[in-house]
């Protein structure tokens, strides 16, 4: 096995206990996050450690330490000083960040992850303190090679990268996009249990066509346009060799690519390398999960709905797969299937025979099946679709704040009894609908979920849950699955597995208080769920190298997942040989 890093490894004792063994001591370890307890240093490891006086002489436990830096986060004043504030805990000390994350996990994944790290996003350059991640840039992609070979961990089995083309709903931000990977890597660790010194965000830096990036003087990242076309797939081809090459286990989630290129570099290297496309493919599975769910609360069927997905962009398409993939799941055939799923983007209906970008196509409906319908233009718009379609499920993915209106819903009314209707799009500012609104509108009858947190709805004497479709319930298990199974890909196959399980998560008391999506606190639970129904896709699939897996039931891996959980706990530490660690960093 490598050695996990220069700086330590992990070693057990004769008992098998883990404990770290370090190679650096004094002010240097206590600079480096990961291996930073900070006052939690014990007597015996002060003097080890060449610690001694360069901290105060109380030594405090982990509890300790939580108390103190929970009360200075609850003393900072605004979201995104709360997110700041939190960041820069983890870049001193790493497993009090996920400790403190992990008790209070409610409360601050809006902070670390949506809706506050878009505003993080935007004032990236502004905010930057510590650099964290990797930065593989127009300026380095030609000697790649060495820029991978200065990470100072040898084991990465799980990168997030983007290019910060889409990011949410505020689109291009160039180098400010190394906050999306950072916060999704964070998600990994404390929902997935995949161990922070295995995870490495990558800024994928191709410019950017913002002027007001390109003219800020404090901007970080390369200040040219966007490389497109061949340039930039020669980039993505060199990154991707080389990252191979370093970490040959390793996982790609791709983040927050433009849709056009979204579709387009997974197809291209989930085959070379294990990857997947979280708006994508999280999006759909998460959408699916919901709906399923909601068709459980309703006593129906899903194969017994009619499904719009307004927004074509990477999430809408992506939604719109996994619905049909489930509906096909379900008993209806190919054709039923893609006439139960209308997709609309900005000029209307997808019809076949009008320009629309490739990935747009496999969605368009033949002109010939809309025969009786009564609509203005050259395609419907929503509330057309609605009408003559029948629907009874509505997803937002469009980005359009206010799009799902009171006619909307009361066309929604026409079709169903208890119509389910998603705005699913982020940050919060970019939702189709309020909740509040869908619930008044309809009178209570609608099922809602939401993409971003909203707070509960009271409304005719009672109180409506509104759940999260967090992608957060999909890719910390999709992808902790992958890495214990060792997979050579990751297929559709798998992601429909997460989709189903996470629908299965749900329990009776969920669905009596009105959730098609779990409570937020429930979110390792259902990622170890996850995760095995990940692995044993993987083993049908025959894509799984873990060979010891094979023959395991569905809950001996669920065990198998929650023991090989990184938890955030404070090891022993032993002090190692320094020079002998850089001879055998390579």
């Amino acid at each position: 096995m490598p050695r996990i890093s220069r700086y330590y490894d992990v070693k057990r004792d004769a008992q098998g206990n883990r404990y770290l063994e370090v190679y650096i001591s004094g002010v240097l370890l206590q600079r480096l996050p990961l291996l930073n307890k900070g006052t939690a240093f014990t007597k015996e490891e002060r003097e080890l450690l060449d610690l001694e006086g360069l901290l105060p002489p109380h030594i405090a436990t982990l509890e300790e330490q939580k108390e103190r830096v929970y009360r200075r986060y609850r003393m900072q004043v605004s979201n995104l000083e709360k997110h700041i504030y939190l960041r820069s805990l983890q870049d001193r000390n790493e497993v009090l960040f996920y400790a403190l994350l992990e008790e209070h996990l409610e409360e601050m994944l809006p902070i670390i992850y949506t809706p506050t790290v878009g505003e993080a996003v935007r004032a990236f350059s502004h905010i930057y303190r510590l650099p964290r991640g990797l930065a593989v840039s127009t300026e380095n992609i030609d000697s790649v090679e060495a820029v991978l070979a200065n990470v100072p961990f040898d084991d990465v089995r799980l990168v997030v990268a983007t290019d910060s083309s889409a990011i949410l709903g505020i689109g291009d931000q160039g180098f400010g996009g190394m906050a999306i990977a950072i916060g999704k890597l964070s998600i990994y660790t404390v929902a997935g249990g995949v161990a922070p010194d295995k995870t490495l965000p990558v800024e994928l830096d191709v410019g950017t066509d913002r002027e007001d990036h390109l003219n800020d003087p404090l901007y970080l990242g390369v200040r040219h346009k966007r490389l497109r076309g061949e340039a930039y797939y020669r980039f993505m081809d060199r990154f991707v060799a080389a990252l191979r090459e370093r970490y040959p286990r390793v996982i790609v989630q791709w983040e927050d690519l433009a849709k056009d290129t979204a579709f387009a570099v997974l197809e291209r290297y989930r085959k070379v390398v294990p990857s997947f496309n979280d708006d994508i493919q999280g999006t759909g599975a998460v959408a699916l999960a919901g709906v399923l769910a909601a068709c459980r609360l309703k006593g129906e069927r899903l194969q017994d709905q009619t499904i719009v997905v307004y927004g074509a962009g990477a999430g809408g398409i992506g939604v719109a797969w996994a619905l049909r993939e489930g509906l096909k799941r379900e008993g209806l055939s190919e054709a039923e299937a893609r006439r139960r799923v209308y997709v609309l983007d900005s000029r209307g209906l997808l019809l076949e025979g009008r320009a629309m970008e490739a990935y747009k196509r496999p969605y368009a409906h033949d002109p010939s099946w809309l025969q009786g319908w009564s609509y203005a233009g050259e395609a419907p718009g929503l509330l057309e679709v609605i009408r003559n379609a029948g629907a009874t499920v509505l997803l937002g993915l469009s980005g359009q704040a206010a799009s799902f209106n009171e006619p909307v819903v009361r066309a929604m009314l026409a079709n169903t009894d208890r119509p389910v209707i998603f705005p699913l799009s982020n940050p919060t500012s970019a939702a189709e609908a309020l909740p509040e609104d869908l619930i008044r509108w309809s009178e209570g009858r609608a099922i809602v979920a939401t993409g971003s947190p909203f707070p509960p709805v009271a409304y005719g004497g009672r109180t409506y849950a509104i759940g999260q479709g967090n992608n957060a319930f999909i890719f910390p298990g999709l992808g902790f699955g992958a890495v214990l199974a060792h997979v050579r890909e990751i297929t559709d196959e798998m992601v429909l597995a997460a989709a189903y399980a996470l629908a299965r998560f749900l329990t009776p008391a969920h669905l009596e208080a009105g959730l098609v999506y779990p409570y937020i606190r429930e979110l390792r639970e259902a990622s170890i769920k996850v995760a095995a129904a990940a692995i044993q896709q993987a083993l049908q699939d025959g894509v799984a190298e873990a060979l010891d897996l094979e023959g395991r039931s569905l809950e001996d891996l669920e065990a198998y997942v929650r023991e090989r959980f990184w938890y955030p706990r404070y090891l022993p530490y032993v002090r190692g040989v320094p020079e002998k660690s850089l001879q055998e960093k390579r």
